[in-house]
């Protein structure tokens, strides 16, 4: 420690600002939360959260709709990401960049898009009925249906962008030895390659979910109120 004052001197601007924009912050809001009206110690605004069927209910649809969109877009992004590894150069770079450029492409521009699309006027849907197919049938944008669908839109290529660092850390030669010692494609996985992508796997999970839970811009665009979630 005595060493090496010099590094931790210049961890000292990194600290402050973790520090200043999620510790304090996270801190206040844990105060503020078991607090009363009158600023008395309380646990009222959690007894409010737990018991009011507003809350619960909104609780309960946010903790569906991440749920849901979140082990859709895993199962995509689980064969895609290894899909992409396995591509050449410039086809692996390319992906990865739409990939990068897609997983950022959400909130309020992206509920407009899909309004455009897929809308009650949107340019597909009107497109598909004058030409006699009736391609999404009753299916509602506006809806809880159409939401799980706009949220898997953004979380697949979130999702592969953080799948590949695990994807890239299998090595070729690992499967070559399994070969060699006479394991099969079934060996190599079960023993070998799906261990190691698994702690990576449950990690993307996790932030996905997290994710979808705090998702509040895209949900609020597309359906409102009508639909109650934590972050409306």
């Amino acid at each position: 420690m005595r060493r090496n004052w010099k590094v931790w001197l210049c961890l000292l601007p990194i600290s402050l600002l973790v520090a200043g924009f999620l510790l304090f912050p996270f801190l206040n809001m844990i105060y503020g939360s078991l607090q009363a009206n009158d600023g008395t110690f309380s646990f009222t605004q959690y007894k409010t959260v737990f018991q009011d069927p507003y809350y619960k209910q909104s609780i309960a649809n946010s903790l569906k709709i991440s749920l849901l969109s979140t082990t859709i877009a895993m199962v995509f992004a689980v064969f895609a990401g290894y899909s992409i590894t396995r591509l050449a150069d410039k086809g692996n770079t390319l992906m990865v960049s739409i990939s990068n450029m897609t997983s950022y492409f959400e909130g309020i521009p992206l509920s407009f898009s899909f309004i455009i699309l897929l809308g009650n006027n949107g340019l597909f849907t009107l497109l598909f009925n004058q030409l006699g197919f009736h391609v999404f049938g009753d299916f509602n944008l506006y809806s809880w249906l159409g939401l799980v669908v706009v949220y898997i839109y953004f979380q697949i290529p979130f999702a592969i962008i953080l799948l590949l660092p695990t994807y890239q850390a299998l090595k070729d030669e690992w499967r070559y030895a399994s070969n060699l010692l006479g394991g099969t494609s079934w060996t190599y996985w079960t023993k070998v390659g799906i261990p190691l992508l698994l702690p990576g796997i449950f990690g993307t999970f996790t932030i996905l979910f997290a994710n979808a839970l705090g998702a509040y811009a895209t949900a609020k665009a597309l359906v409102g109120s009508t639909y109650n979630l934590i972050p409306i």
